[in-house]
């Protein structure tokens, strides 16, 4: 099969097109033959060597956690798929080296869903690392209820546009801090947006006078740091971005793979209450420009690696 793989940690530069071997399938596992992979940011850090001291590398490394496609073979123990079943995972294990940027992955059942026929191959591939974090964080840590007033920081980006309808979907009020250019984007999604820089807390305060009943953190730094004063008495402070939420007396949220959450958030893609927005495509050959496109910072909506 073709797959991008790595052989030493570093940039874009370390990765190369291949023909691979077939990733061999476990008793608990489905063959999945890939229609498309999404690009995150934890993929090119993994790649730098940043997990290094926390997941351990099996060199050739096939990157990618996010997939969408078809299963081609089930494992003796798997009764939960099919041949032919489309589905969407979170194909995350306990070490890095057999990843999604391939033709087919071996992925463990409980890193899969079934796909909302609602979104496209590419769309679904978006889905997962991204939907679970958002949702983890909303339902999990911050246990938002209807009628809240949630904020989310950095509400345009890949988890931040998910979070903000996951948060809409649980019935909350969301006012979401993006750059001006995706305060119609933000509406669309249902969030009041506020620009970010000098003045934000100010601004914020003008739409949540008594305070937001939740935060939930994308971005840390400064964000995160004046996070706690916008919370009403009892409100709740989570981040992804930034362990110094822990000292600020909130939680810090490390996305882990459940079908479950991961149907639920199919369930609101086939409801209509959820849309993953693609930013940009590029076929499996190519995945180098795609990481190095993530790795800018600056694309609304998800990168997606396709395979014919």
């Amino acid at each position: 099969m073709k797959a991008i793989t790595y052989r030493s940690y570093g940039g874009p530069e370390v990765l190369e097109y291949v023909d691979a071997p077939m990733p061999k399938l476990g008793p608990d596992s489905v063959l999945v033959k890939v229609r498309a992979a999404s690009v995150n940011p934890v993929d090119w850090k993994i790649q730098a060597g940043y997990l290094d001291g926390v997941l351990d590398a099996v060199f050739p490394v096939v990157p990618g956690w996010d997939v969408a496609g078809v299963v081609e073979q089930v494992g003796v123990g798997v009764t939960e798929y099919a041949v032919g079943d489309e589905v969407i995972g979170y194909v995350r294990e306990d070490m890095v080296g057999r990843g999604t940027f391939a033709e087919y992955v071996a992925a463990p059942v409980r890193t899969l869903a079934r796909k909302p026929a609602a979104l496209s191959f590419e769309q679904a591939a978006g889905l997962p690392l991204a939907g679970l974090t958002a949702y983890q964080a909303l339902v999990g840590a911050l246990a938002v209820k209807p009628g809240e007033t949630v904020l989310i920081h950095a509400a345009a980006g890949g988890v931040g546009s998910l979070a903000v309808q996951v948060a809409v979907s649980l019935g909350a009020r969301v006012i979401g801090t993006a750059s001006e250019r995706n305060h119609d984007y933000l509406r669309g999604l249902g969030a009041e947006p506020v620009a970010y820089g000098e003045g934000l807390a100010e601004r914020v305060r003008v739409l949540a006078p008594a305070g937001v009943d939740a935060v939930l953190d994308l971005v840390g730094g400064e964000a995160l740091q004046l996070s706690p004063a916008l919370l009403a008495e009892g409100g709740r402070l989570a981040s992804i971005a930034d362990g110094a939420v822990l000292a600020l007396g909130g939680r810090y949220v490390f996305v882990r793979p459940d079908t479950a959450d991961l149907t639920a958030l199919a369930e609101l893609a086939d409801t209509g209450r959820l849309q993953v927005e693609v930013a940009a495509t590029f076929p499996l050959a190519e995945a180098a420009d795609a990481q190095r496109l993530n790795a800018e910072g600056h694309t609304r909506g998800k990168i997606v690696v396709t395979v014919a």
